[in-house]
């Protein structure tokens, strides 16, 4: 499971699944290119991976802003010329609210920092791996590919099953390119996007589910943890993962499997 001498792209780097993944591939041998729209949390993240003895690049941007991401690539072919793998994992959780009560605005910003910053990662990102190969990994959820109960988070879920099948179209165009892409799923994660949730209203768009006690099986009902999803992107990030493409993998202790 080596990614020793790679050159990695973390997007949404600054905390959370995105630290722990970019921290865990440095870690493993990867230079991490550390983007994130918060300079003071790329900084941070960029000074523990040069402490781990690995190359770090910081990358100020937001990933739905085309000039931001034209200026983010510049500077990874400037200072690596290539990338092997990519992780894009930026986004937010927006507004959740019934249907008829979100503001277009809401949808909009969900919309565009979900789905068309995960585009644009994909469309600058492409001709580097192109060169030699290699890894993208996307982080969709749980909610949108398997769960459908989360009261409000209509615009949420949209992206989210709007990414997985981005993934699945493009691990066929892609595969003559020997890149792989892949999209884990998520469930409940101990993490920081709860701080980016909105929630108007919401509950008027809930539909009574009746858990079991404890609704995470596997781990009587905690949550998972960012380290647990980081171990997992350093799988498909490697050539461990060399035949896996085009695959959602749902890492929520069984959470979905309940509803």
């Amino acid at each position: 499971m080596t990614v020793k001498g790679k050159i990695a792209l973390v997007t949404g780097a600054g905390s959370g699944l995105g630290k722990a993944s970019a921290l865990k591939l440095a870690r493993k041998g990867a230079d991490v290119a550390v983007l994130s729209r918060t300079k003071e949390e790329v900084d941070t993240v960029c000074a523990e991976i040069e402490a781990l003895g690995q190359r770090a690049l910081p990358l100020y941007a937001d990933v739905s802003d085309l000039a931001d991401m034209i200026s983010a690539f510049d500077q990874i072919k400037q200072s690596f010329g290539r990338l092997d793998i990519v992780f894009a994992n930026a986004g937010i959780n927006g507004t959740w609210a019934p249907i008829d009560e979100l503001d277009v605005e809401d949808w909009d910003q969900t919309i565009a920092i979900n789905l068309r910053g995960t585009f644009l990662t994909f469309k600058f990102a492409v001709p580097l791996l192109k060169q030699q190969g290699g890894s993208i990994i996307v982080t969709s959820s749980i909610n949108g590919t398997r769960t459908f109960t989360t009261a409000g988070a209509s615009a949420y879920s949209t992206t989210k099953a709007g990414q997985l099948a981005l993934v699945q179209m493009t691990a066929l165009e892609l595969a003559q390119y020997k890149i792989r892409v892949n999209a884990i799923c998520p469930g409940a994660i101990e993490s920081n996007i709860d701080e980016n949730t909105n929630r108007e209203n919401a509950e008027r768009a809930a539909v009574p589910v009746h858990f079991p006690e404890g609704d995470i099986p596997l781990t009587g009902g905690e949550p998972g943890r960012a380290e647990d999803v980081a171990d997992l992107v350093h799988f498909l990030a490697s050539d461990a993962s060399r035949h896996i493409t085009g695959t959602p993998v749902w890492i929520d202790g069984g959470q979905s499997l309940l509803v």
